[in-house]
């Protein structure tokens, strides 16, 4: 479990011990009842309602060392949905059992709570039907293999049938889930032999998809190269973007990165379209864009900017010279192209 912000929630002096010794092991934050606070980097607090509204969405993590009835009623109202609501773990104060509450996948709290009870030897309750019964379940493969799941509310359907021993059928054709072999699932081979009528996965980069009920991951292996003029809007960046992608049927949800040149480092319009694409930009120097071989050289982008090519060479070094799907594609302000990561 990667690290992550945990706070813990104590209002009795013997579940107080017991945060401490959590916190120690887990790097956490206590909040104790105002009575209790007996030594510095304890927090004390008056309200736990009060005080769950103010940090429910700042942690990863939150661990109740108190009835699971309470904890309920404080979270209650703050519910959302399971792709943002944040990992919940009930304990009772003697530290026996370490109870999953909410987000126990996506969120983490099943790993959470069994982290929880290896710190004092107590024992984790988890109750989501994929950990109990041994069946894959579809959030946390996908996000295992770092996919972006289209429809979250389709995730419930298709454990369900899995639950229920339904054959699902799965389009997957780099076999991305690693399910290829899995008795549970019957691969389809081209997008002509699926069913509507049955539940399925398909997984594509693509906006492919022949079925509104199926449910739809998404590869990140999408790599954009980007060229811009300086001072360009975030805006100019990001419609065109749209465009591309509208045009050549490719889906946003599997951007996987952005790339340009080390000399629009510093272009806001360009960090700001990769923050809203949630992708972390890179930039390559010209002598490395210039080692890249293109279909589309340039000399007028030779002239501007040392070098033949950046979006589509900086796409295919992005992409660990991967296949271009899109070429160059140009307005007055903006140069795209799309390379595919090669499959792992």
């Amino acid at each position: 479990m990667p690290d992550i912000s945990i706070a813990i929630y104590t209002l009795t002096r013997h579940g107080l011990r017991l945060a401490k010794r959590l916190a120690t092991a887990l790097g956490a934050t206590i909040y104790a009842s105002h009575r209790h606070v007996d030594e510095k980097g304890i927090h004390g607090f008056t309200s736990l309602p009060e005080l769950i509204n103010t940090t429910f969405s700042r942690y990863d993590g939150h661990i109740f060392i108190t009835a699971a009835g309470i904890a309920v009623r404080c979270i209650g109202p703050l519910l959302k949905s399971k792709d943002v609501d944040p990992a919940v773990v009930c304990m009772d104060q003697e530290g026996q059992f370490a109870v999953s509450l909410l987000s126990g996948h996506l969120g983490g709290a099943n790993e959470l709570a069994v982290r929880c009870a290896e710190c004092i030897g107590g024992h984790p309750v988890i109750t989501t039907a994929t950990d109990s019964t041994g069946v894959p379940s579809m959030d946390m493969l996908a996000q295992a293999r770092g996919l972006v799941i289209g429809n979250i509310d389709r995730i419930k359907t298709i454990n369900g049938s899995l639950l229920d021993t339904t054959q699902v059928q799965l389009f997957d054709p780099d076999d991305t889930l690693g399910l290829a072999d899995n008795p549970r699932f019957t691969p389809v081979e081209s997008p002509e032999d699926w069913k509507p009528e049955r539940p399925g996965v398909w997984v594509s980069f693509r906006t492919d998809c022949p079925d509104d009920a199926a449910l739809r991951l998404y590869p990140r292996v999408l790599m954009l190269g980007v060229g811009c003029r300086r001072g360009v809007a975030e805006e100019e960046i990001t419609r065109h973007i749209h465009a591309v992608f509208d045009a050549a049927g490719l889906a946003l949800q599997s951007v996987g990165g952005l790339a340009s040149v080390t000399a629009k480092a510093d272009e806001p319009g360009l960090l700001q379209a990769a923050e809203r694409l949630n992708v972390t930009p890179e930039f390559f120097e010209k002598s490395h864009l210039e080692t890249i071989d293109t279909p589309n050289p340039s000399g007028t982008v030779l002239r501007r900017m040392g070098v033949e090519s950046v979006s589509e060479a900086a796409a295919i070094i992005l992409s660990d010279n991967g296949k271009l799907l899109v070429e160059k594609t140009k307005t007055k302000t903006v140069t795209l192209a799309v390379a595919r990561r090669r499959p792992c």
